[in-house]
């Protein structure tokens, strides 16, 4: 119905939204400096189900005066979307906690 408010609740995981578009998944405020992206490269089949096999992980900058190549502040690939997810958080954490700062690894 047009007009109609509807109270939709974002996907979060551990208090940052997930944003999701085909296989391609965004973690993070876009108003913030930095955001995940995950994008899941391949699945398998688990019991009639479709999950993850391999997902690469980038953490970008939002700056839009960036090129693509200076916005990729961290790469890397896992095996599943869990330990993707996980990893991701973590670097998210440690970029926006120090955003003018090179990561320690």
């Amino acid at each position: 119905m047009a007009g109609k408010e509807t109270n939709k609740k974002m996907l979060t995981y551990k208090g940052k939204p997930l944003v999701r578009s085909g296989n391609t998944i965004y973690y993070g405020d876009m108003a913030d400096e930095y955001v995940a992206m995950l994008q899941i490269l391949e699945t398998k089949d688990f019991q009639g189900l479709e999950v993850s096999k391999k997902v690469t992980v980038q953490i970008l900058s939002t700056n839009p005066e960036l090129r693509l190549k200076e916005r990729i502040k961290k790469k890397t690939e896992k095996n599943n979307l869990y330990d993707a997810l996980k990893i991701a958080s973590i670097w998210l954490e440690r970029m926006l906690e120090n955003p003018d700062g090179e990561m320690i690894e």
